[in-house]
């Protein structure tokens, strides 16, 4: 409302009449005595405080702390040993396992190639007898149809002779020239 009426409003500090020629009081010469002991005893008293009770405890707290540390890298390194160890025995056991797995595989590989090759001479020898049997059948019917051939091509050149000629050839003759025709072509 003052504002708005255009006045202003003026404030006094009023200081008591002794107080305003002595300055700061802090930095009084009269003063400075008093201050330094009381800085003094403020001093020792913080200084003996730190030094029995707060540092102590520090200390106290800090050595906890290193000795809780130190306890944790040890079991951390006997944990580490121990996994180590473990590590090692589960590589040792998985070689182990892998050099019987070998072992027996390689075995059983060398069993079945034996059986195999048993079974493959003895299915070759039936093979090879099968094949001269079937051999001696197949000399045996080429021999009869070279007969039957011999017989067939005697009476064929014969009845062809006749045919053409009109008149019947010998027997012998036929025979003799049908040979010699068939041991030039080598049937």
């Amino acid at each position: 409302m003052a504002q708005e009426s255009g006045q202003h409003i003026a404030t006094q500090e009023h200081v008591p009449a002794g107080e305003h020629g002595r300055g700061f009081p802090p930095f009084d010469s009269h003063s400075f005595p008093s201050q330094l002991l009381w800085l003094a005893l403020t001093f020792a008293t913080l200084y003996l405080l730190m030094a029995r009770v707060a540092l102590p405890r520090i200390a106290s707290i800090l050595e906890q702390r290193r000795a809780r540390i130190a306890d944790d890298i040890a079991a951390a390194q006997r944990h580490k040993e121990q996994s180590d160890a473990v590590l090692a025995a589960h590589e040792k056991t998985l070689t182990e396992a892998r050099s019987r797995a070998q072992s027996l595989a390689n075995e059983t590989r060398a069993r079945a190639s034996a059986e195999a090759e048993a079974r493959r001479k003895e299915v070759d020898a039936k093979l090879n007898l099968q094949i001269a049997e079937a051999e001696k059948a197949i000399a045996a019917t080429r021999a009869g149809a070279m007969r039957n051939v011999r017989g067939i091509a005697g009476e064929a050149a014969g009845a062809i002779v006749e045919r053409l000629t009109g008149t019947a050839p010998a027997k012998g003759d036929v025979e003799q020239a049908v040979r010699a025709v068939l041991d030039r072509s080598g049937a």
